[in-house]
């Protein structure tokens, strides 16, 4: 439209020298703090500048220098860094990901393995080990405490048998009902050991082999002027074979399981079997006790003092 002002651009060469005579400025830093520091010397340095262009063969008009000088003023054609953000850090780090992204990609798979190794070693046989406890609290222990006792209550009349047994079901269920693993599992292995006694049938026998002891007498320690006496024996089933035995040391108050031990009997039993033996070194009623099947008490035929041992 006529008359409008209309905005023009500078030529391109302009703008090269103009940007040429800045760099010219930055490089002689001693021209630029003496001159430009000093308005009344501006011009001295606008000459030296043409004087500059000049040896090179380049003419340059003075509104070029006088475009350059300002530009250093005004801090055109310089740099300036952005300032410190995360747009800034998220440019340089994308500038640098080769580099720093072996150094990433390497913790990260060393932390993978470390993730992996904990997970395979712990995390993992835990899990399987808790699914385990679970089916076995809530399922397994139940059912072989249940089966258990059924099978007690299908082979004895017992009421006292009944009653240990039912006794050992019901802390089994109330065990794992709240939790409680190895209390359950101490019920039910209870309880499949009162069964398997339970089964047994025994003769208690006097042993009777040569170069063994079938008898002997001991000094109690809390009564030195008084003995006790025991008969030597050995559980043998229908076929002749000794059977292991759990026994109480009535000496040392522990538990053994031995294949043969020592009842405590009245002096006059032991006098008997005595006598018996040194007749013919033939015991003739050997078989002391009986053990029948359906209970858990041996029948004694001789009478009994209580107390064994397991050693002598």
């Amino acid at each position: 439209m006529a008359g409008s002002a209309e905005t023009v651009q500078p030529p391109l060469d302009d703008v090269m020298l103009s940007m040429d005579v800045v760099d010219t400025l930055r490089q002689d830093a001693r021209i630029v703090d003496r001159e430009l520091n000093d308005e009344t010397r501006r011009d001295e340095l606008i000459e030296r500048l043409r004087q500059i262009y000049r040896g090179q063969g380049i003419e340059v008009p003075d509104h070029i220098l006088e475009q350059g000088v300002q530009a250093l003023e005004d801090s055109r054609f310089v740099y300036e860094p952005p300032k410190p953000g995360l747009m800034v850090w998220l440019a340089t780090a994308y500038v640098t990901r080769w580099d720093w992204g072996k150094w990433a990609g390497g913790g990260i798979a060393v932390f993978a393995a470390i993730w992996l190794g904990w997970q395979a070693v712990y995390v993992w046989p835990q899990a399987r080990k808790a699914e385990q406890a679970r089916i076995e609290l809530s399922e397994t222990l139940p059912d072989r405490l249940s089966t258990a006792y059924e099978t007690v209550d299908a082979e004895t009349d017992d009421q006292d048998v009944l009653a240990r047994a039912a006794q050992l079901r019901d802390a089994g269920h109330a065990a794992a009902k709240a939790g409680q693993l190895e209390p359950a599992r101490k019920a039910a292995q209870d309880l499949t050991s009162l069964l398997a006694e339970l089964r047994l049938a025994f003769d208690v026998q006097i042993v009777s082999r040569s170069g063994e002891l079938s008898g002997l007498w001991r000094i109690p320690r809390v009564n030195p002027d008084s003995r006790n006496y025991y008969l030597v024996v050995e559980a043998l089933d229908e076929d002749g074979n000794a059977l292991e035995r759990e026994i109480l040391n009535e000496e040392t108050g522990k538990r053994e399981t031995v294949m043969k031990w020592a009842v405590r009997v009245p002096k006059s039993v032991f006098d008997r079997v005595q006598d018996d033996k040194l007749d013919d070194g033939i015991i003739q009623n050997a078989v002391i006790g009986e053990k029948r099947r359906g209970e858990l008490e041996t029948d004694w035929r001789v009478n009994m003092s209580g107390g064994a041992l397991t050693q002598w």
